[in-house]
């Protein structure tokens, strides 16, 4: 978090901040003075602090005027907005179940959502002081807690419609293409890709589960835990219907990367993703069966997540290379 000064009084943001947001959360003070700070974010995301009462909320900026997708910030806001009281509305408020209170939405204001400030630890901090600081029941610990978590979100959603697995296949093509975009493989291995989906595509397993709420982004930076079995959930611009594998698949993959990346040992993270699956197959009558049926359609959103990790600028060609080719093992196992 960066200091970045006060946010001057004649900005729009100030009047919108002290007299549409702040009696929200129980501010009723005339004047106002607000300090800003950086947060890190794949938009650009700032504290603020009301000064004297130490009130904090969050502003999610979705678009900057004369940047690239400024037309769609408008929409991508009111979209997450709406989607925050989705499930609040479904009961993931309080403890343990959380979601982040939105408070409000201008577009005009460069279509910025404005949210309740959370306190919480990361499940990227829980994760990293397993790996460098030995704190690995910690890491049980929290993941118990983010599987009660998505369990409940999952069950509490669910509809009789059954999941379309095309879409994922079709998600699996955007990122191979991608990845030879920007010269990480060649044709060989896209064809191979597209082999391995087509094999994952014709096993009737994944097409059976029902559909669920997923958070679409279910990284390590989006989980906040709090005391005991307390979760709080941000960033969901990108909910939607899906299998609940989507989300379980994601998890598991952020922590093969984890330990993969820290420690350069593939099987270092099982420990934990096994855990995370058998915690999150407990809140089912029959937990051997969920635990199999997970199982089972796991390794094609964990491959997703790896070649997603693998686009990313700041991954080395020797890196990158590795994550593919354990995308290859993975779906292998179809």
């Amino acid at each position: 978090m960066q200091y970045l000064g006060h946010l001057p009084e004649h900005d729009p943001l100030h009047h919108y901040l002290r007299a549409e947001i702040l009696p929200q959360v129980g501010y009723w003070g005339g004047r106002a003075e607000f300090r800003v700070f950086a947060l890190d974010g794949s938009h650009p995301v700032y504290l603020y602090e009301e000064r004297r009462s130490l009130v904090r909320v969050v502003g999610k900026f979705f678009g900057q005027p004369n940047q690239p997708g400024w037309d769609g910030a408008t929409p991508r806001m009111v979209k997450e907005f709406n989607a925050l009281c989705l499930l609040r509305d479904h009961g993931l408020v309080g403890y343990p179940h959380h979601v982040v209170r939105p408070l409000g939405i201008s577009g005009g204001l460069n279509s910025v959502l404005v949210e309740e400030y959370t306190y919480g630890r990361s499940l990227s901090s829980v994760i990293e002081a397993a790996i460098y600081h030995g704190q690995r029941d910690a890491l049980f610990r929290k993941l118990t807690a983010l599987a009660y978590f998505l369990a409940t979100a999952h069950n509490r959603t669910a509809n009789e419609l059954r999941v379309d697995f095309s879409k994922d296949c079709s998600y699996l093509d955007r990122l191979v293409q991608q990845l030879q975009d920007r010269h990480a493989i060649g044709g060989a291995d896209a064809n191979e890709f597209y082999w391995l989906r087509d094999r994952w595509r014709e096993q009737p397993r994944m097409w059976e589960d029902q559909q669920v709420i997923v958070h679409g982004d279910a990284t390590p930076t989006n989980f906040l835990f709090g005391d005991e079995l307390a979760v709080t959930a941000i960033d969901l611009e990108r909910m939607k219907r899906a299998d609940r594998v989507f989300d379980l698949g994601r998890v598991a993959g952020e922590l093969q990367h984890s330990f993969l990346h820290a420690t350069g040992d593939k099987y270092a993270a099982e420990p934990f993703i096994g855990h995370f699956l058998w915690e999150y197959s407990c809140h089912f009558p029959d937990r051997y069966a969920a635990f199999r049926s997970i199982t089972g359609r796991l390794p094609f959103q964990m491959a997703l997540t790896l070649l997603r990790i693998a686009r990313n600028s700041w991954v080395s060609s020797w890196y990158r290379w590795r994550l593919i080719d354990e995308a290859k093992i993975t779906l292998r196992t179809f």
